[in-house]
């Protein structure tokens, strides 16, 4: 019997047997979690955070036992990536009310506060490891938030609806195509 697989294991890949969490605890306090089970605004550490890690892991919420970042599901993202060695955080975001066709289901990069991930280029491999399939992009640095893929041209024709020239219609077609459900 077949199983259904869901979004974030189709879009990033299933769970790398190799990678574990370790004693990275990022997601704790950086992510929003409102679910029935458990909510936490995002840039507050989860009231079971504590020295040691997760102070419920045994028990802890389905949500927390079943997520994961997209360093431990993208086998093409750099070792160093993990969250609390890289200072950037990547996960398939989804925005329930889009400002824009390319933001309702992405992929982000999160650089934590003291990331000097730009600086010392891991930001730009990390980037690299995951601007590869027809899933939209940002980086946020904290402060902005920018679209890294697709491409400006891309992106432009995407959201503006005009025709793309030759060169460029099979692509801005596709992405048409994907996105175009969350267009406003």
């Amino acid at each position: 019997m077949e199983t259904e697989t869901d979004l974030e294991t189709t879009l990033l890949g299933p769970v790398l047997a190799d990678r574990s969490c370790g004693d990275c605890t990022a997601c704790c306090t950086v992510l929003t979690v409102n679910t029935p089970e458990f909510s936490k605004p995002a840039g507050t550490p989860c009231i079971h955070l504590s020295e040691q890690g997760c102070g419920i892991h045994a028990v802890r919420p389905r949500i927390c036992r079943t997520w994961f970042c997209a360093w431990r599901r993208v086998a093409a993202m750099p070792e160093g990536a993990r969250p609390d060695r890289s200072g950037l955080l990547v996960s398939l975001n989804f925005v329930q009310h889009p400002q824009n066709c390319l933001e309702g289901m992405s992929i982000t990069v999160r650089a934590l506060p003291g990331s000097d991930a730009i600086a010392n280029g891991m930001a730009a491999a990390v980037l690299d490891s995951v601007c590869d399939q027809l899933v939209p992009v940002w980086f946020s640095d904290g402060a902005e938030k920018m679209l890294m893929h697709p491409d400006s041209d891309v992106a432009r024709h995407v959201l503006s609806g005009t025709p793309a020239p030759a060169d460029l219609q099979d692509e801005v077609a596709a992405w048409r195509t994907r996105y175009g459900v969350f267009a406003a």
